[in-house]
């Protein structure tokens, strides 16, 4: 579906970008500095707040720079307060800040599938709901979630973060249903691979870093294999933080835009492969199209 700029835009919006401080988030905010029609919320984390001042984002009447760790109740809940008292209250939501963990299943604790789920998924979900009530008493609103690839289809070592984005799509879905009759339009966008240093920023667990380091891990294959693929992809990736920026001002100011947009080229294609190749083939081509794969469980000394 194509996405049509709505032209008509007589109203100063106040847009919220979670985890703007660098990345993505960062390309959203630069993009939509200069405009002005927008009042801009920009959040980040205590410890990230100095790169605001390094990169020369500033506040003024139109920009407001804010601490926010998004799993944090009390700071979500004074950030939206501000705002409606200040501006009026959130238009745009745009879901930006998340984690990501490298592990396989057995190479997790609790607490990090917990905070996997906490930062991605729960957070957002608590940020929605706080905006909600301010976008229904206008009868108009956005809530862009950024989601991944990983929201379309599921990567090996990558189980949590995986799991955080299709829990993702699956609540943005029912609230696009849920938020039509007060025109509250829901995207996901989409990314996949973007050229950047963003992949240096995963997590690993304590176990799955070990495993990488130890050959005789019996998923030592996995993560080499993985890693080695992830990061050549992201190094020559045609789509930049820049241009999924875009694409995300592009969703924003639609009169009706999609529920879900791909945002790099990447994205399109596996969205296009599952609506047209029957699921269980495409699990096995991509099964077989995995890096390695005839070495991953090799080194299981149990199987030796």
């Amino acid at each position: 579906m194509s996405i049509r700029n709505d032209s008509e835009k007589p109203e100063i919006k106040n847009v919220l970008i979670t985890g703007a401080s660098s990345g993505l988030g960062l390309a959203i905010a630069q993009r939509l500095m200069p405009c002005e029609d927008l009042r801009l919320i920009l959040t980040a984390r205590e410890t990230s707040m100095s790169r605001f001042v390094e990169l020369g984002l500033k506040e003024s009447d139109r920009v407001l720079l804010r601490p926010l760790r998004v799993n944090t109740d009390a700071e979500r809940r004074n950030v939206v307060r501000e705002v409606d008292e200040r501006w009026g209250g959130v238009d745009v939501l745009i879901n930006n800040a998340g984690v990501a963990y490298r592990a396989v299943m057995e190479h997790l604790q609790t607490e990090e599938i917990d905070r996997q789920m906490e930062i991605n998924f729960s957070a957002p979900l608590q940020l929605i709901r706080l905006v909600l009530p301010g976008m229904r008493r206008k009868r108009q609103g956005r809530i862009i979630n950024v989601s991944s690839v990983g929201g379309i289809m599921a990567m090996p070592t990558m189980t949590p973060y995986s799991a955080s984005k299709w829990a993702l799509e699956g609540v943005s879905e029912a609230l696009w249903y849920e938020m039509r009759p007060w025109n509250i339009r829901v995207s996901v966008v989409q990314p996949g691979f973007i050229r950047s240093s963003s992949f240096l920023n995963t997590r690993m667990t304590e176990a799955s870093r070990d495993s990488l380091e130890n050959v005789d891990d019996p998923y030592h294959s996995h993560y080499f294999y993985m890693e080695r693929l992830i990061r050549k992809y992201m190094n020559n990736a045609l789509a930049t933080p820049e241009t999924v920026a875009r694409k995300i001002e592009q969703v924003m100011r639609a009169r009706n835009p999609p529920l879900r947009v791909p945002a790099t080229p990447d994205a399109y294609l596996f969205a296009m492969l599952r609506r047209i190749i029957p699921r269980p083939i495409f699990h096995r081509i991509l099964y077989q199209a995995l890096p390695g794969i005839r070495d991953w469980g090799e080194n299981n000394h149990l199987d030796r």
